[in-house]
């Protein structure tokens, strides 16, 4: 255990976390709604620091990102725990697990900060990720592998639900490079389907954005919970507003955990979907889980194909130092390990 940030002590033994946003308030011997941060005698400590519960070298466009490193390696690792209880999650085994069965040890593998940053080395990773679960929830032990993975070079991702409160978005972002957010859907859909609100989520994705973070946004499309016209116009809209350079990725549901009783997102809607984030204006969107496509990225200005995909496979890469080989327009992403900051 570790003692945990972003917290302070209340009267009578009580904590108050603000590490996300749901700004739990609880007594000794409880646990906050992420089920992985316990009041102990009047103290908030972290019950997953270092302990490992997926660990694996993915393709940077598995999180996704396309305009991040393309092509690159990311060493990938989350905790058990999440702070939102989302009916469609993919990872339930280990993101819901502490909430589920507290009479369970919660699981992982014991890992520092230095073997995380020296795995993805060996690798030859550009970033680490920190994803599969929430990582706001264990935000202790990515900030610390964050730093030392900065000193050795490499970059550092968050793939995020973007329920995080304003300290924690603020506190994290100096450390991060990119970051995928989800936005699922309207507010009654938070509500109902993840038990969370949308509003602190869109606050994290202009935060990000306004602090120098490459962010894209990914919307899981699921018939008949978020794929009205209204709720991806919507989404499609504020994207826009915060930036109409933040890819937008729609991708494909299929039935998991309590959501079982609808079938894959038709091609048809994500079509849908897609041809909406333009119509708003957003220059990058991309179709998710349906290999071949809407994948590729191609030049806003000339229509020219500059990156071709297929899966989480780079099939051409025709960009040259951020731009488009046709017509010579700078691309916004971040293209290469060296780059400081976010370019377009």
């Amino acid at each position: 255990m570790k003692e945990a940030m972003l917290y302070e002590r209340l009267e009578g033994g009580r904590v108050h976390c603000y590490l996300c946003a749901h700004n739990c308030r609880f007594g000794p011997g409880k646990r906050g709604i992420c089920a992985v941060r316990e009041n102990i005698d009047g103290g908030l400590y972290t019950l997953v620091y270092g302990k490992v519960a997926a660990a694996n070298i993915d393709p940077i466009e598995k999180k996704p990102l396309f305009h991040f490193l393309p092509g690159s390696k990311s060493f990938s690792i989350a905790t058990a725990g999440c702070n939102l209880r989302c009916m469609h999650c993919q990872n339930y085994e280990i993101s819901q697990l502490p909430r589920e069965r507290r009479d369970l040890e919660i699981p992982g593998t014991d890992m520092s900060p230095e073997e995380v940053v020296s795995l993805a080395a060996s690798a030859g990773c550009g970033s680490i990720s920190y994803t599969y679960t929430e990582p706001t929830i264990f935000m202790e032990f990515a900030y610390d592998c964050m730093r030392l993975a900065r000193e050795r070079g490499m970059k550092n991702v968050f793939v995020s639900n973007g329920f995080m409160s304003p300290e924690a978005a603020n506190f994290i972002a100096p450390y991060l490079d990119a970051n995928n957010i989800d936005m699922k859907g309207d507010d009654d859909f938070y509500r109902k389907v993840c038990g969370a609100r949308l509003g602190p989520v869109k606050e994290t994705i202009k935060t990000m954005h306004e602090k120098g973070v490459w962010v894209e946004v990914t919307t899981l499309v699921i018939p008949d919970y978020n794929d009205s016209d209204q709720v991806l116009s919507d989404i499609a809209r504020f994207v826009k507003g915060v930036s109409p350079d933040i890819p937008w990725h729609v991708s494909q549901f299929y039935p998991a955990y309590k959501l079982l009783d609808k079938p894959r997102t038709p091609i048809d809607t994500l079509k849908r979907a897609r041809q909406t984030g333009l119509d708003a204006g957003l220059k990058f969107v991309y179709m998710g889980n349906v290999p071949g496509e809407g994948e590729d990225t191609v030049c806003p200005s000339c229509g020219a194909p500059v990156i071709e995909r297929i899966g989480f496979t780079i099939m051409k890469n025709r960009l040259e130092k951020g731009k488009c080989p046709s017509c010579g327009r700078s691309l916004p992403g971040i293209w290469a390990v060296e780059q400081a900051g976010v370019a377009g």
